[in-house]
């Protein structure tokens, strides 16, 4: 029956996709944002402020929504719902602090490669641990090597003249990014699978983000000073409104497609996003040949480590019509 109601696996790979596309264009708003209010935890505190305020005005228009936030509520004061499903948002406000620090420095491109580095070890991990609402995911020789290629994509993504440039805890901050990421997905997945509703789980998500991010901003100002006025352009401040859309949409696809899956479906997404952003609106040093074979290589890693599950599927679908037959 749950095989019945679950997605078909293009529908669900053209969801991580459309993730990854969001994830990169949300990069480079917040990434400029950052730059403008010349804070990246404020401008991500702001990220995360606007798409709460969206959830606050969407929710109480939708039913299910309403019944999914009072089945998560009565779970927490019941204490059935685990306290590491509701840290999702931690994560996100990492993710978000992140690309305002560092994305409008380095670029989208640049920045891809470290968080989908981070994003495919880590969903290797949370897939073999049965910490996604997949359960557990063998560890198979395909994914291992798409693993070893992603951290090659990273070690090129540093050659050259990039620490020069650089600072290196700036390089690694997308790293640890992308590893928050992959956890985000797994632990909003559950929260939604246990609720019954995504948008619950996203919900939790932006209240636990903003929580971090208003303590984070207000320690950073203590210590930095306040920053600039907030900017004009009205683009700068969607960044939040691509985050409620790319964690509603990873909490309910997750369940379909796996932590690693749904992370090396949003990586075709966020490759494909992040180079036509940095080629068409460069950042200070724009995409060099050594980002574009890191991000070869990347793409390499997502179909290496994506057929054994593809295999994995068909042979298990070809099982079940012999038995039925």
């Amino acid at each position: 029956m749950s095989q019945n109601r679950r997605l078909p696996a293009p529908v669900a790979l053209g969801g991580a996709v459309a993730i990854g596309v969001m994830t990169a264009a949300q990069a480079r708003v917040n990434g400029v944002l950052g730059v403008k209010v010349e804070n990246g935890i404020v401008a991500g505190f702001i990220s995360f402020g606007v798409g709460l305020l969206v959830l606050v005005a969407v929710i109480p228009c939708i039913p299910s929504a309403r019944r999914g936030v009072a089945r998560m509520w009565r779970g927490i004061r019941g204490r059935t719902i685990p306290f590491w499903m509701l840290l999702g948002g931690t994560c996100g406000a990492l993710t978000v602090s992140t690309q305002g620090i560092t994305a409008g420095v380095l670029g989208v491109s640049l920045f891809t490669v470290g968080v989908v580095a981070g994003q495919t070890l880590n969903g290797l991990v949370l897939d073999r641990a049965g910490v996604g609402p997949a359960g557990v995911v063998a560890v198979t020789p395909g994914r291992l090597v798409g693993g070893a290629l992603a951290l090659a994509a990273v070690g090129i993504s540093l050659s050259g003249d990039v620490l020069a440039s650089a600072p290196l805890w700036m390089l690694l901050l997308p790293f640890a990014t992308g590893a928050g990421i992959a956890w985000q997905a797994a632990a909003n997945g559950r929260l939604a699978q246990r609720t019954s509703s995504p948008i619950s789980a996203t919900l939790m998500s932006f209240i636990g983000g903003t929580v971090a991010l208003a303590a984070a901003a207000g320690v950073s100002i203590l210590f930095r000073g306040a920053p600039a006025p907030p900017p004009a352009e009205p683009w700068l401040y969607l960044g939040g409104l691509l985050g409620f859309a790319y964690i509603l949409l990873g909490a309910f696809i997750v369940a379909h497609t796996g932590v690693l899956l749904m992370g090396l479906g949003s990586v075709l997404g966020q490759l494909a996003a992040s180079v036509s952003i940095d080629l068409i609106w460069p950042p200070a040093s724009g995409p060099a040949l050594w980002q574009l074979i890191g991000m070869v290589l990347v793409a390499v890693a997502s179909v290496v480590v994506a057929v054994p599950r593809r295999r994995r599927r068909a042979t298990s679908s070809s099982a079940s019509s012999s038995a039925s037959a």
